[in-house]
């Protein structure tokens, strides 16, 4: 049944040699890596608008000069995110620069970093798009927590389909809503050079100020509009995906998302400062702005729709790099092996459903509350854009012998390296308090996690290492094999025991006597030609004096092994275990836990 219902909702599974075909053109790629930094126009210009508006209504004018700050540091990230993508056409990314280039530890951070605001991206990115919904339809604001939830279920299903399937899923609302966007700016400027454009209408009037406009106000307002810049590392961290050759076409696809973000965001927050608009916690900007240049027309609700839709989805360029990075990070032994698997349709599935829980997670802690959620946004982003551009500065210092431009390209990616660290150390400082803390404190303990569970593998592999010139030896053992009645299920466990060495011992664990005496007289009866032990149990445990039988045992014969054989019926249906108790389930993994004992679980199917 569970089965079936998988193969309905993910579909059948595909084989390794279809990974190829798998591949995403660039029209598709640009839907999957770039909805995350594409979509961010929906917010950050509002995000600046909400510091700025703390100095009074006459202090939103400085946001045009903030946005054309974040323009150029998005021109200087995006060309040095273009040497990456050439210099490493395997992908990874900052974790992948940073650990080859710098050190292992500021790969792990990196990574961490990455992960961390993945997770961030998924919350954020639907927290947003519900708030899209609810401004358009005020009534579902109640309900904003379960609609964030469902999509996050829709999103994560979505993906768990394949990558190619999940873009051709991803690509139209994608572009719906760049075109959306693009029509809106030109509307509104060509209805502001030609008839012009009226105020928004601004509830209560003008706003007094509440704290000085001063220049930690301005950074903290840049601080906050730099979330336009999450996901513009989406691209290098999954270049492996793209169609052959994939350095040309990732560095292609990078070039059209910068080109579109830059537009789009400059855009509406120049028409948002020309029409005076003014943030709302019930309305967001682009909405104000949308009934503004098309008034309560059908191109307003396309807005909105359009809006919702790609915030959502951008939550699926996580989607398309979280599980990715994290197999790069756990082929390197620094996450569970299980994260580097591919699933039945070739994508990263494990990856994929942690990043749904971790994220509905955090959707629930916040209430589903987007600006509740940006103070921690961003922090991971400009930490990981730092080391990935300060891992190129020595990549091509190191490679400077085999590259006559390694200067150009340095300072390029040094330029990069400056810019970012700046930007993260106002990040830092101007949301430490309002929840960048929590980032602050997560990535350490992350990268702790990261070396713990390093070193489990590597005591691992230290333990299994052995001398190919040891021969193999036959080892002594002697088979237990527990008994509660006699019945077909034992006789065919003692039937293989037999089959496997001469010294075999059935044991009963006595907790009713007269039960005992039925059973004793069964087995005398049947007479298998070995005898029943009984162990008696004052206690009623079952367990106990089995693994004290088990060390007398091991203690009296010095054998090298003892092998418990444990008889167990497998039921026609899977709910009929529902019926019976588990002892046999615990008892094996007592016995799982000790050394020099190997546990046998000998099946007996019922018949149907």
């Amino acid at each position: 049944m569970f089965a079936g219902l998988k193969r309905v909702l993910i579909g059948s599974p595909l084989k390794t040699t279809q990974l190829a075909h798998e591949r995403l053109t660039n029209v598709k790629a640009l839907a999957v890596f770039s909805s995350d930094a594409l979509s961010s126009v929906a917010y950050a210009t509002e995000e600046i608008l909400f510091v700025l508006i703390l100095a009074g209504t006459a202090a939103l004018r400085y946001s045009v000069y903030v946005a054309a700050a974040i323009a150029v540091l998005l021109i200087v990230v995006g060309f040095s995110y273009r040497q990456t993508i050439f210099a490493y056409p395997s992908g990874g990314g900052s974790y992948i620069v940073a650990k080859e280039n710098l050190s292992s530890l500021a790969g792990l951070v990196a990574g961490a970093a990455l992960l961390i605001d993945y997770v961030l991206t998924v919350s954020v990115s639907t927290a947003a798009g519900i708030a899209a919904i609810t401004s358009a339809f005020p009534a579902l604001h109640g309900w904003r927590v379960g609609l964030c939830l469902l999509a996050i279920a829709m999103i994560t299903l979505g993906n768990l389909r394949g990558v190619r399937e999940s873009g051709t899923i991803f690509a139209i609302p994608t572009y719906v809503f760049v075109f959306s966007a693009l029509t809106l700016i030109v509307t509104g400027i060509v209805k502001m050079l030609t008839v012009g454009l009226p105020p928004a209408p601004v509830e209560g009037g003008a706003v007094e100020a509440v704290q000085n406009l001063g220049l930690f106000l301005i950074l903290r307002a840049f601080a906050s509009g730099c979330t336009a810049l999450t996901g513009v590392e989406a691209i290098s961290n999954g270049v492996q995906a793209f169609k052959e050759p994939v350095s040309q076409n990732a560095a292609k696809t990078l070039s059209w998302m910068v080109a579109l973000l830059l537009t789009m965001f400059v855009g509406i927050t120049y028409l948002s400062y020309h029409t005076g608009i003014h943030p709302s916690a019930t309305e967001t900007v682009l909405s104000q702005l949308a009934k503004v240049v098309f008034g309560k027309t059908w191109l307003y609700y396309l807005v909105q729709a359009a809006t919702a839709l790609i915030l959502i989805l951008a939550a699926n360029t996580s989607y398309a790099d979280f599980p990715r990075l994290a197999s790069i990070i756990a082929r390197d032994g620094y996450l569970p092996r299980q994260l580097a698997n591919r699933g039945d349709r070739l994508v990263f599935s494990n990856g994929i459903v942690i990043l749904g829980v971790l994220s509905s997670a955090l959707i629930i802690w916040y209430h589903g509350e987007t600006h509740a959620l940006m103070p921690l946004y961003a922090v991971g982003v400009f930490l990981s854009f730092t080391l990935s551009q300060s891992g190129m500065v020595m990549h091509w210092i190191r490679g400077r012998a085999h590259d006559k431009k390694w200067l150009s390209h340095a300072i390029v990616n040094g330029l990069g390296a400056v810019t970012t660290g700046v930007v993260l150390v106002v990040i830092g400082a101007t949301k430490f308090i309002h929840g960048a803390y929590i980032v602050v404190l997560l990535i350490p303990l992350i990268v702790l996690l990261f070396r713990a569970i390093h070193r489990h593998y590597l005591d691992i592999a230290d333990d299994l290492r052995m001398n190919l010139d040891e021969p193999v030896r036959r080892v002594k053992h002697t088979i237990i094999i527990p008994v509660a009645g006699v019945n077909k299920m034992v006789a065919q466990t003692l039937s293989y025991a037999l089959s496997l060495s001469d010294d075999v011992r059935c044991v009963h664990v006595s907790i009713d006597p007269e039960a005992t005496a039925k059973l004793k007289a069964k087995w005398d009866a049947w007479n298998p030609g070995i005898p029943l032990q009984v162990v008696e149990s004052p206690y009623r445990s079952l367990t106990r004096p089995l693994l004290h039988y088990v060390d007398r045992v091991e203690r009296k014969e010095k054998d090298d092994m003892v092998t418990v054989m444990v008889p167990e019926f497998v039921p026609r249906r899977w709910w009929h275990h529902l019926l019976h108790n588990q002892s046999a389930l615990v008892l094996k993994a007592l016995l799982r836990m000790r050394r020099h004992t190997v546990v046998v679980s000998v099946p007996y199917h019922l018949k149907d």
